[in-house]
């Protein structure tokens, strides 16, 4: 579905539903002026409004990913079509930043959000140089400090280029994620970073991961790819349909250089052994796109076009016939320059990846729902056609069996409430055993990484204790949560979706998170005379505990404690995300599994009223479909947010130390004695500190976790319930109406039914505009 098909598919039904709303609103006045209120018809004009406002404001994500100094903000500032996003040697990207679409006439905005703040900061208003010079103030800021105002994401709102053609993608933002090593930069909470980027790799439509062309084999890129890999194979595998690979800054080719197809080859060789399947790549020069498209609208600076004379301007030049070269005026080249540039083609690509999955299902999902709002109304007008033309009394008799089966089909729906409630508890269950398993495999990692310390002690002096690390003590790759009898209640909707769920979460748990990483070696560094046996001075260390250091002063004390926790914190955090990106995904799975069992079970009891009342008043009703829209269907991680929020404003005593994976949630206190000649740490009591607070944490996740699935799971069923309620609503507020007229307006029934008749003809018209718009994009179905 390229982006034309889409922008026309969207006005057409936008312009159908709006045109049907206006009719609706006609037909709703019309009977009020006769005296009935048309409560009936109040659900129906919700559902068109609903569907309108989706098709206004759906939002569309692409998460751009990337290691220091592989041009990522250059890329995005050249889709962006200006130069907003700043770009320096040392890492810029510190929290997530969202660079959201606007119309050309609005002004542009910075906006920092801040944790347990409802409204966001205004940094910053007017053109992209002041945006981009405080933008970066406040970046270094933060990084300087260490974030003492909890800022959480940054958001620029400003026309995106890319797009400005395309109103049906008025919600189309960039989310610009830090990449690996400027996870590691400073005192900024390194964690929350990997949580912005595990977050984006759920929840956007698209991914680019923008790869420096001189050094795309770096440990950098590997430690990214090692990170979004790693326990998530299957899920890259089922989304590898929305991941590209921007290989960028190309034009840094020289003539030793080897060919860029060739790289690219090499390139594909390498992601597909890292676990992408086959990867999509494209080659870009950022810079020369950027350049290109400032100078084609005219807005480039005299810097700008000085930049793209010296860079770019020579690869275009031309001969005389005397041999001379000329070089072409910028403003000559620059369309061509920035069709050089890959830009165009990697925007083509997302915008068409957009439309034709998440794009293409906001559609579907609306026109179903303008949809439904139609046949409803046509529900009601052959209702109360065959209602005028019925005997009253057999008429009365008809309403009267109507509402004794309404009565049993609320019955019915909550017996269907009784089992929801019964498979809620069961995902809770699962989610809690993830957490179990989190506490279990986190404690035996730290244990272990406490024993090596031991074991190296022991070793190394004679007279001490010998001590041999357990690797048996780290939790096993196969341990998985156990689903129970969910199986059975969604095993004919998707067969063998439990096969992986909840499966390989031992494999987040193992020695050496991070290849050669270990507390040891921290140790080693910072403190490295506590291994130190071979001077006669150090006797401290001799004849003792090999679980217990004992250091000279208080300093070497604090020292030592400060290293545990720089090691343990981001280690145990780290370990946590890993465990709650696989539970969301896998709960995500199971919750629509179990939201489509809903509405099928809601939905025969729907059918059973629609059969009957077809049959009473010999008329042919629709089907009312039941109803779970993508635009209304919110996700899990959406959720955690949300409770998140609640949590910190009605808890205020939890606040930062004791936030969800906060950086201060794992800080332990190590404690150490004052032994007068020296300073002891008992590392077996550093162990049950952390276990202590590993508890605390696995406490609150389990309460956050569980809040979370019972909220969604009750929203999934209110939402199932209220369609059916407003289904046997609204046909009992026509009946009421209906009885009503028969009693006052029978001498005007040929004029009611005459009226009746024409509305519906009129109606017609919209219902096979509708079934065109069906029959178009179903042809466009991905």
């Amino acid at each position: 579905m390229s982006s034309e098909q889409f922008q026309a598919a969207h006005s057409n039904i936008y312009n159908l539903g709006t045109h049907l709303l206006q009719y609706l609103q006609e037909i709703r006045q019309s009977r009020l002026s006769e005296g009935d209120d048309t409560k009936g018809l109040q659900s129906v004009e919700n559902d068109i409004t609903t569907a309108l406002t989706a098709l206004e404001k759906q939002k569309y994500q692409v998460a751009v990913i990337a290691a220091m100094k592989a041009g990522k903000s250059t890329f995005l500032n050249s889709i962006i079509g200006v130069d907003v996003l700043a770009s320096e040697t040392a890492a810029c990207t510190i929290c997530r930043t969202d660079v959201l679409h606007i119309p050309a006439d609005q002004v542009p905005r910075l906006l920092e959000y801040r944790q347990g703040e409802r409204k966001p900061v205004v940094i910053a208003e007017g053109d992209e140089g002041e945006i981009q010079q405080k933008f970066l103030v406040r970046t270094r800021e933060i990084r300087e400090t260490g974030n003492p105002d909890n800022t959480i994401r940054f958001e620029i709102e400003h026309p995106i280029e890319a797009i400005s053609g395309l109103s049906s993608l008025a919600g189309f933002t960039l989310v610009d994620t830090p990449g690996p090593n400027e996870w590691e930069s400073a005192q900024f909470n390194t964690v929350a970073l990997k949580q912005t980027a595990l977050e984006a790799l759920r929840t956007c439509n698209a991914i680019l991961f923008v790869l420096n062309y001189a050094s795309y084999k770096d440990n950098a890129v590997a430690e990214l790819f090692k990170d979004v890999v790693e326990n998530r194979k299957e899920i890259l595998e089922s989304e590898k349909g929305k991941i590209y690979f921007i290989l960028n800054k190309v034009d840094q080719k020289t003539e030793r250089d080897r060919e860029i197809e060739e790289v690219i080859q090499d390139l594909q060789r390498e992601l597909s052994d890292f676990g992408f399947p086959n990867p999509i790549i494209y080659p870009a020069s950022s810079r020369q796109g950027l350049l290109a498209k400032l100078i084609k609208q005219e807005k480039a600076t005299d810097s700008q076009i000085k930049d793209f004379k010296k860079f770019f301007s020579a690869r275009y030049a031309t001969e005389d016939e005397e041999g001379n070269q000329i070089i072409p005026a910028p403003r000559k080249i620059a369309g061509q320059a920035l069709i050089d540039s890959g830009i165009p083609t990697i925007q083509e690509t997302v915008i068409e990846t957009i439309t034709k999955n998440a794009g293409w299902n906001l559609l579907n999902d609306a026109l179903a729902k303008i949809d439904k709002a139609a046949k409803s109304l046509e529900d009601t007008l052959n209702t109360k056609i065959s209602g005028w033309e019925m005997d009253v009394t057999a008429l009365k008799q008809k309403i009267e069996e109507y509402r004794k089966r309404s009565y049993n089909a609320k019955i019915k729906v909550e017996d269907v409430k009784k089992s929801v409630d019964r498979q809620k508890q069961i995902l809770v269950r699962g989610f809690s055993q993830g957490i179990d398993i989190f506490a279990e495999g986190t404690k035996a990692e730290i244990q272990y990484q406490i024993d090596q310390i031991a074991q190296s002690k022991s070793t190394k002096f004679s007279g001490a204790k010998q001590v041999k690390a357990n690797t048996s003590r780290v939790i096993k790759s196969d341990k998985n949560v156990d689903w129970g009898d969910i199986s059975d209640v969604i095993a004919d909707f998707g067969g063998g979706i439990l096969d992986f769920f909840g499966k390989g979460l031992g494999n987040i748990f193992r020695v050496g998170v991070k290849g050669s990483t270990s507390l040891i070696k921290s140790l080693s560094k910072s403190a490295p005379e506590i291994f130190d046996f071979s001077d006669d001075s150090n006797e401290i260390q001799t004849n003792s505990d090999p679980y217990v250091i004992k250091v000279k002063n208080k300093k070497d004390a604090q020292n030592i404690s400060k290293t545990i926790n720089e090691f343990c914190s981001p280690l145990i955090q780290s370990f946590w995300l890993d465990t709650q990106d696989r539970l969301v995904r896998d709960g995500t799975n199971i919750r629509e599994k179990l939201a489509l069992k809903i509405q099928n079970d809601i939905q025969q009891i729907s059918n059973e009223l629609s059969d009957y009342l077809g049959e009473a008043l010999q008329v042919e009703l629709n089907v009312n479909p039941i109803q779970f829209p993508i635009f209304e269907f919110k996700g899990i991680d959406a959720n955690i947010r949300q409770q998140q929020e609640i949590f910190k404003r009605t808890k205020q005593e939890l606040k930062t130390e004791k936030n969800c994976c906060s950086s201060k949630s794992y800080y332990v206190p190590v404690e150490y004695e004052d032994k007068q000649e020296f300073y002891e740490i008992d590392l077996r009591n550093t162990a049950q500190l952390i276990d202590l607070k590993i508890d605390e944490q696995v406490s609150r996740n389990r309460e956050l976790l569980q809040r979370v699935i019972e909220k969604q799971i009750a929203e999934d069923f209110r939402r199932a319930e209220q369609q059916i309620n407003d289904y046997i609503k609204k046909f009992q507020d026509d009946f009421n109406i209906l009885l009503k007229e028969r009693e006052t307006k029978e001498v005007e029934s040929d004029k009611i039914i005459n009226t009746l008749n024409l509305q519906k003809e009129k109606l017609n018209e919209y219902l096979q505009e509708l079934k065109s718009i069906r029959q178009s994009l179903n042809t466009w179905k991905p």
